[in-house]
């Protein structure tokens, strides 16, 4: 049954552990496609370029913004980041979903140019969890951990603009949430390829019954 592919968007405040739910999303859909994110921001010791990020210079990010490489771009805790536009559309083109862990004002952005994309934040259970976690991960100076929790509450108020609020306080659950979330959305009816009210993939079906399996 051919479906349309969409973009799925994860996203909440720095620390909430939107990148732990990378990986079980890829393993259960592996039609999916992560869209791997530019960043200016410095490399971490446990990061690969390619991998995480797509890590450049600022300059080169720049040059690239002008081109119109970037699908959406951000200024975000002091270094830019953005989605490559290649990436994007070259999955979708494809025929293959694309899964992005991007910042709120990307996923916002992402949400006003392609609106077929599914949006969904993730919320720590309070901010002094969130503090915890941004300290527990050592990565990053005071000064930087400061600043994200600066900007926390600004972004947890962009939440009414996301399709679905998933809290993330038991890693499983969470999971298992966004894993249903995803499936559900594959399964709208107005992602059956065809026209808008399904009427051509109607049609087609009906014409071709025999192709059914019996346990359809």
């Amino acid at each position: 049954m051919r479906r349309r592919p969409f973009v799925f968007v994860i996203s909440g405040p720095s620390g909430v552990g939107k990148s732990t739910f990378v990986r079980p999303l890829l393993e259960r859909f592996p039609e999916l496609h992560f869209s791997v994110s530019a960043t200016t921001r410095r490399r971490r010791s446990h990061e690969r370029d390619g991998r995480e990020y797509h890590f450049l210079e600022q300059a080169d990010f720049r040059q690239r913004q002008k081109a119109g490489e970037f699908l959406e771009f951000a200024q975000v805790h002091g270094s830019l980041y953005g989605t490559l536009r290649s990436e994007v559309e070259g999955a979708l083109g494809a025929g293959r979903g694309v899964l992005l862990d991007i910042d709120v004002q990307g996923g916002i952005e992402i949400k006003r140019q392609l609106p077929d994309s599914v949006l969904v934040f993730l919320l720590p259970p309070s901010m002094q969890v969130l503090e915890q976690r941004l300290r527990q991960r050592g990565t990053e100076s005071e000064e930087k951990v400061a600043r994200r929790l600066a900007n926390a509450p600004a972004e947890i108020r962009q939440l009414s603009k996301y399709d679905f609020v998933v809290v993330n306080d038991v890693l499983e659950r969470t999971r298992e949430d966004l894993l249903a979330i995803y499936r559900s959305e594959v399964l709208r009816r107005e992602r059956l390829r065809g026209d808008a009210d399904g009427n051509a993939f109607v049609d087609e079906y009906l014409k071709a019954p025999a192709a059914r399996s019996s346990g359809s």
